[in-house]
């Protein structure tokens, strides 16, 4: 099996805030596993949030070449494993590399990974469309500029609850709010009630993942329910929000790929809890795969390349939130010509 890595600059539509960071362009990796006359894609972004660099994650999928040129197939799962025993710095590298063994191996096997998973798509849950921190005004305009049936809010400012009652005089669609780590307990406590009122369905993320004491506190008296995102980023986080949160949000890219994540729905499910995917600011690539796991999720952020102006690859599209599958087998995905991207 040969590895390939294609370098790209994401361009985004427009500049991307949250309570903890700012960008107009997303660096990723593609990567790019070749066997037998078929190619499997997946996906790892830059994140300046948890540290992860280009470099990084490069050194991480150089770690992998040579087990992968030995590498004889078994199934994704297995390959996850024996990935799992080097010595990476983080899991974003892995993730990609996991994602393109289950596009391959779909592709190899005239499969989709979500048949290849036991699931249909006869229910999967629509994707929310998120709007980024900005002035009001602005946040209006990009919300009109997308008419969507879900929006996801990005919050953390002084101005928040002012926000949602400003984009609520322009839609009757779903509101979901993410604080991304910027409220403290009363704050939030305060803010759950404003915004249930508001046609807020959810709360993501609303304190510091280190303040688990107030995170207690937080779901005794919070109004609506609350998505854990950076407080559960591996396997083990999930056991950790358990009585703190109401459900998780995965990230492909933190967690290592689908095949830990199967691993982290299922015992979200045994812990009675609601189970969201979400995405960074990736390319049809990292969407594609994200999208895989539909038929098992509660709720769905995979808007990435709604964000973007220069996807480099065609997959899984959105069309006023519900995911159009590619025919192509695997995660659906091919990738453009370099020269166009």
């Amino acid at each position: 099996m040969d590895l390939v890595v294609h370098p790209v600059a994401l361009k985004l539509k427009h500049t991307f805030e949250t309570a903890h960071s700012k960008r107009d362009v997303q660096y990723s990796l593609l990567v790019e596993l070749r066997a037998d006359g078929f190619s499997g894609y997946g996906e790892a972004t830059m994140n300046t949030y948890f540290g992860i660099t280009i470099e990084a994650i490069n050194d991480d999928l150089e770690l992998a070449r040579t087990k992968l040129k030995a590498y004889s197939w078994g199934s994704p799962e297995e390959l996850h494993q024996q990935l799992s025993e080097l010595p990476f710095s983080n899991n974003f590298a892995l993730c990609a590399l996991d994602e393109a063994a289950y596009d391959l191996y779909g592709k190899q096997h005239s499969l989709h990974t979500y048949q290849y998973l036991e699931t249909t798509l006869d229910s999967i849950p629509m994707s929310d469309y998120t709007i980024g921190i900005d002035t009001i005004d602005l946040m209006v305009e990009k919300m009109r500029a997308m008419p969507w049936p879900i929006y996801k809010i990005k919050l953390g400012t002084v101005h928040d609850i002012e926000i949602i009652k400003a984009l609520r005089k322009h839609t009757e669609s779903i509101f979901r709010v993410d604080a991304n780590c910027g409220w403290e307990v009363d704050q939030a406590i305060h803010n759950s009630k404003e915004l249930a009122n508001l046609g807020v369905e959810f709360i993501e993320q609303p304190l510091d993942p280190e303040n688990w004491d107030g995170m207690k506190a937080l779901k005794n008296k919070s109004v609506l329910p609350l998505i854990a995102d950076e407080s559960c980023q591996v396997e083990g986080d999930v056991d950790s929000c358990y009585g703190y949160f109401h459900g998780i949000n995965i990230k492909l890219t933190k967690c290592g790929g689908i095949t830990p994540a199967r691993r982290m729905i299922n015992n979200a499910r045994a812990l009675d809890m609601s189970v969201m995917a979400g995405c960074m600011n990736e390319s049809s690539v990292g969407i594609s795969a994200v999208a895989q796991l539909l038929p098992q999720l509660d709720y769905a952020d995979m808007d990435g390349i709604l964000l973007i102006t220069n996807d480099p690859a065609a997959g899984v599209k959105l069309e006023h939130g519900k995911a159009i599958f590619s025919s192509v087998f695997g995660n659906g995905v091919t990738l453009k010509p370099e020269d166009s991207f």
